[in-house]
């Protein structure tokens, strides 16, 4: 049994043993070999990302966890001598304080009315740009130009165009004889939202025309071909193809979309400062009027009730969101 079992082994062979796994890692060809993670790495890694985690800690989490400690102390800037522990007060200030409905239908006014219209024309954009025409590139840098300028800038642009006196809106309604004298857009306290939710949608529409373009470029060409071979015209292909396929991207941009509308006080305070009569003041712009005043512990309440506010409605828009993309 023994002769015959070693004469059927391939020459060569006879009289070793069989290769242990400890053998085979020692003899495996040098590109299959696993490099030991060693301490002297890990601490290699850790000195290329100490510069970073030092300033993402010292510039964003050190003053967000001193913003919030100051939202429960009597934290006023022209006096720092005493700044007591005033527990839950400042809240109670904050949602007690007449100006606060005010402001909440301000804000929500602010976000809904910006929202729907710079959805709606960025897709539409988004469409038309998605097809090769001749200029195409000039027509999307014209597009995307205004997504580059300072949200504050745009605001000092708009304030100038709404102008009663020397503004373009109302010099070009007169010369269309739409309007027969200046209209003052923004003191007058039922046309300054309107101004500023105007200028909000300019210059948002940028954003969803970027965010959904960029989906439907991933929108195969031989699905739509496919549809058009069956009979279904450019509407049906639209709710039926294209946005069941882009739906998940669409409902990450609309969040955050809300997200920053909800917390961009920067066109509002660069075009009327709140006013006129703190008629155009949203949650955040409000917030600044309270630093403005030295007060940083009402200011820092308003912050913490915008991040709590922030964090229920992504948790109910992500379980929407998911439910509705099954």
């Amino acid at each position: 049994m023994t002769s015959t079992s070693t004469a059927e082994r391939p020459a060569g062979t006879a009289g070793r043993a069989a290769p242990t796994p400890e053998h085979r890692r020692r003899t495996a060809p040098a590109g299959r070999r696993r490099t030991p993670f060693r301490l002297r790495h890990a601490l290699t890694i850790l000195a290329f990302l100490a510069p970073a985690i030092v300033f993402v800690c010292w510039f964003t989490y050190y003053p967000m966890l001193q913003g919030a400690r100051m939202a429960f102390l009597d934290w006023n800037l022209w006096d720092l001598t005493s700044t007591p522990f005033v527990g839950m007060r400042n809240f109670e200030k904050v949602l007690s304080d007449p100006v606060f409905p005010t402001v909440a239908g301000n804000t929500a006014l602010w976000v809904i009315g910006s929202l729907v219209p710079q959805f709606v024309l960025g897709f539409l954009i988004a469409l038309a740009l998605r097809k090769a025409f001749r200029f195409r590139g000039v027509y999307q840098a014209l597009v995307f130009f205004p997504w580059a300028v300072s949200g504050f800038l745009i605001g000092m642009l708009f304030r100038w165009m709404f102008n009663a006196e020397f503004g373009v809106i109302n010099d070009l309604l007169m010369k269309a004889h739409l309007i027969e004298t200046p209209v003052p857009w923004l003191a007058d306290p039922q046309l300054a939202m309107f101004a500023v939710i105007t200028a909000n949608v300019w210059y948002g529409v940028t954003f969803f025309a970027i965010m959904i373009l960029a989906a439907l470029q991933s929108v195969p060409d031989e699905m739509l071909e496919a549809a058009s071979l069956d009979g279904a015209g450019k509407v049906r292909q639209l709710f039926s193809i294209i946005v069941p396929y882009i739906a998940t991207t669409l409902f990450l941009t609309v969040l955050l979309r809300v997200i920053w509308i909800f917390n961009f006080p920067d066109i509002i305070w660069a075009m009327t400062g709140g006013g006129p009569a703190g008629q155009t003041h949203i949650i955040t712009t409000w917030m600044i009027e309270f630093t403005q005043q030295g007060n940083y512990g009402t200011a820092s309440s308003i912050g913490l009730i915008v991040m709590a506010f922030l964090f229920v409605f992504c948790a109910f828009y992500l379980f929407a969101m998911r439910r509705a993309t099954k």
